[in-house]
């Protein structure tokens, strides 16, 4: 069961979103080629591929996602990463982050994906790049809870497996599964939920252990 207040409406998100890829284009600014090259969160990807597959997925074209599954052979996340890398390979930074001020406000979603599904990657893909070069990045609370529900609700990434657990967000009325205890701020559970490690010293309760051990 989830409580607390409603969820953002779509414009809320979009706007959200908008704010996320302004505020990415910030810190991205700031970072030397060595930066670009960093290893991300992301098993196998450079801060460069992440920023590559978020500049597609601002706009993507159904043309596009049936030519480079067919590409993959048919695998979608196959797909998408090795497109990412394609463009992350003959772009430069400075040609990524125009290709990112150009989509700050587009409100395009791949097919069978939403605003939430949108808001929650720049979330997450924000600390992948942040996080490896240590850099603090805030995530608000309200886009991190509408990413968790929206996640719960498609029953995507690591929900199944958590839902063994009671997962309370301390900073909203966020609070799903039933089991050991694990509870802290929306963002460190949106970071597990993805299947991240990063952010879990934030979180306490009596299933860390668990956690822990896989």
């Amino acid at each position: 069961m989830m409580t607390g207040s409603a969820t953002m409406t779509t414009d809320q998100m979009w706007r959200a979103v908008a704010a996320e890829r302004a505020s990415l284009i910030e810190l991205l600014e700031t970072l030397p080629e060595s930066g670009w090259n960093h290893g991300s969160l992301c098993e196998g990807w450079r801060v460069r591929d992440v920023v590559a597959h978020i500049v597609l997925s601002a706009n993507p074209g159904l043309g596009w996602i049936l030519v480079n599954v067919l590409r993959a052979r048919g695998n979608f996340d196959r797909a998408i990463r090795e497109t990412a890398i394609r463009l992350a390979d003959r772009a430069t930074p400075t040609q990524l982050l125009a290709a990112l001020r150009e989509g700050i406000t587009l409100r395009s979603t791949p097919i069978g994906t939403t605003a939430a599904d949108r808001l929650m990657d720049l979330l997450v893909h924000g600390q992948d790049i942040a996080v490896p070069l240590g850099i603090t990045r805030q995530m608000p609370v309200d886009a991190a809870r509408s990413a968790l529900e929206r996640i719960w609700a498609t029953n995507g990434f690591r929900s199944r497996e958590l839902s063994r657990y009671h997962l309370v967000a301390t900073d909203t009325g966020w609070a799903v599964g039933s089991g050991p205890l694990v509870e802290g701020p929306a963002a460190a559970l949106l970071l597990l939920v993805t299947g991240r490690r990063a952010g879990q010293e934030h979180l306490t309760g009596e299933g860390i252990p668990r956690l822990n051990t896989r």
